[in-house]
């Protein structure tokens, strides 16, 4: 068995069709005639923007204009002039052929973006070899065979996808993906998410294993592919599959419910988002409000500092079409594994404990004045909260206000109408500001627990290191216990208490969340109905008494044997 990255939830069971990456040699030679090389070039580049308008009309047409955006983002690659301006000066000025010079530059840009310590950046290096392969194969004349041709039933194997690839599988025939290197946040992932379609990334050489015809089970929620199954196994994973696509079927009724237990307690289920594009799925599975909006991913796809109105037109979009419903605005959270090429910053020993988030912000209080001046105007337009990131202290949280009251006082007196009252919390996510989170409870409205921070730092575990990640653990006493602290001591100063983490969908654990008084978990958008599920069939009073002895336990594995004895059951 193979042993993965679950990257899109399902069981798949079926025939492997690998494809094996063609390897097209581009050769090194000089040309005589530049300006022809040129005008080959070009005329390339216009065919691959031609394909790539075909393309987005059909992805619109099957996924939503939501997806066509990553197909969006191909065409200002090829339309960017600083990328395609570099491989015309090497045509041009050293006398390259056209192939060499695109190979050439497409390969130092990804290799640029595989150097990030960004995950999200990292993995755009996947859109710039699929674009600059498109044009290649243009410029050589490969014929290139189409994922949509498949005609019978398969899994498809290979060491990777591009987003052209996957959005162009038809469901009908291919059941399912596994590909050697990838990751959950990959544009590959988010359509196989969003085509609803079993799939298993990173799985690493191991995919040798698998040859043409081999009967393989895919497991995309728990990220294990079985090669040739023994019939134990194989009636099992049938048994599996076919429970999954019942119990997927009955989450539909659970997108328009309120997300209360049975003995009448109402907690509310929120989303993450990126961008105004995630509100689609947002909407579909019935969120209640936005807990987190990302607002890093908006500077993320800019060549410069968004400007105030860039700002604004977005954060606009998205309280207007959650009509009414609460959007949970963090500030800027750059700094750590999220850098901007225009906004250099110095090389950290530690920068996951360095210039980052709040601190970049109070520092370069023009970056910060900006985008709270956007985010004031835009609280006209719906029910906004802003949430500062990465709070330590009292000091940062006050000056963070203070700033905020400046930013108000000056629209104010231009004459600009915003919400007199917009809410103020913070994210709980460093250890210190648990331990005195009844002190801060004080000064702000709300808080919303960070887990995916707050449980690496309270165990000092970096979770994108494969070698320690096994102790990078929702289940740990001492992540427990601060989060029940961090919820008694907000709800004594009479606040909610927010997550916004991966542990918030962890459905094993909703139980426990409950029982210590969480009032809204924010999530993902796919996970919402599942929790939704577990939270009407959950007894509120019940979850109160199973989960305080939780405190009391010493170590994880006694968490979740207690869990699964009495809470899960």
């Amino acid at each position: 068995m193979l042993k993965a990255i679950g990257a899109s939830l399902g069981i798949a069971i079926g025939k492997a069709l690998v494809i094996r990456e063609e390897v097209v040699e581009v050769k090194e030679s000089k040309v005589k005639d530049s300006k022809s090389e040129l005008i080959r070039f070009n005329n390339a580049v216009q065919e691959a923007i031609a394909q790539l308008h075909k393309v987005i009309e059909d992805v619109k047409e099957k996924l939503g204009s939501e997806k066509a955006e990553i197909f969006e983002a191909h065409l200002c690659m090829l339309e960017d002039p600083e990328f395609i301006g570099s491989i015309q000066k090497k045509i041009e000025n050293d006398k390259f052929n056209a192939e060499y010079s695109l190979q050439t530059i497409a390969q130092d840009t990804a290799a640029i973006f595989e150097k990030m310590d960004n995950k999200y950046m990292t993995e755009r290096a996947t859109d710039i070899r699929d674009v600059s392969k498109r044009v290649l194969n243009v410029l050589m004349g490969v014929k290139v065979t189409s994922i949509a041709d498949i005609q019978e039933e398969c899994i498809l194997v290979a060491k990777d996808l591009t987003p052209s690839d996957t959005a162009q599988i038809d469901k009908a025939n291919v059941l399912a993906f596994v590909t050697e290197i990838g990751g959950r946040t990959a544009h590959t992932s988010i359509i196989a998410r969003s085509l609803e379609l079993p799939a298993v990334v990173g799985a690493g050489k191991g995919i040798c294993e698998i040859k043409d015809g081999d009967l393989i089970i895919v497991d995309g929620g728990e990220g294990n592919v079985i090669i040739n199954p023994d019939k134990a196994t194989l009636k099992d994973y049938e048994k599996r599959r076919k429970e999954f696509i019942e119990s997927t079927h009955e989450l539909l009724k659970y997108a328009n419910m309120k997300s209360t237990t049975i003995d009448g307690k109402t907690v509310e289920l929120a989303a993450n988002i990126g961008s105004a594009g995630d509100l689609e799925s947002v909407l579909k599975n019935g969120a209640e409000a936005i807990g987190l909006f990302r607002t890093e991913f908006l500077y993320m796809s800019k060549d410069a500092l968004p400007t105030e109105e860039e700002q604004f037109t977005e954060y606009k979009s998205v309280l207007e079409k959650m009509n009414g419903k609460t959007v949970i605005i963090r500030t800027l959270d750059i700094g750590g594994d999220k850098k901007l090429d225009y906004l250099p910053l110095d090389e950290e020993m530690n920068p996951f404990l360095g210039y980052r988030a709040i601190r970049l912000c109070l520092d370069r209080t023009d970056i910060f004045r900006t985008q709270l001046r956007a985010l004031v105007r835009a609280s006209a337009y719906g029910k906004l909260k802003i949430m500062f990131p990465m709070i330590c202290n009292l000091q940062e949280l006050r000056m963070a206000k203070k700033i905020l009251e400046q930013c108000k006082d000056e629209l104010k007196s231009e004459g600009v109408a915003f919400d007199k009252d917009i809410k103020v919390g913070i994210m709980i996510e460093i250890p210190s500001a648990a331990v005195i989170s009844d002190i801060l409870a004080k000064e702000v409205d709300f808080f919303s627990i960070g887990t995916n921070d707050l449980i690496q730092y309270t165990l000092a575990v970096d979770r994108m290191n494969e070698k320690i990640s096994y102790l990078y653990d929702f289940y740990h006493p001492a992540v427990l216990r601060l989060i029940s602290l961090v919820i008694d001591n907000g709800h004594k100063a009479g606040i909610t208490v927010n997550m916004c983490g991966e542990m918030a969908g962890d459905t094993n654990l909703i139980p426990v969340l409950l029982g210590f008084g969480l009032d809204e978990f924010s999530m993902s958008a796919a996970s919402i109905l599942r929790a939704r599920k577990t939270i009407t069939n959950s007894n509120f009073e019940k979850c109160q008494k199973l989960s305080q002895p939780i405190l009391t336990f010493g170590d994880s594995d006694e968490i979740k044997e207690y869990i699964k004895a009495n809470i899960k059951a």
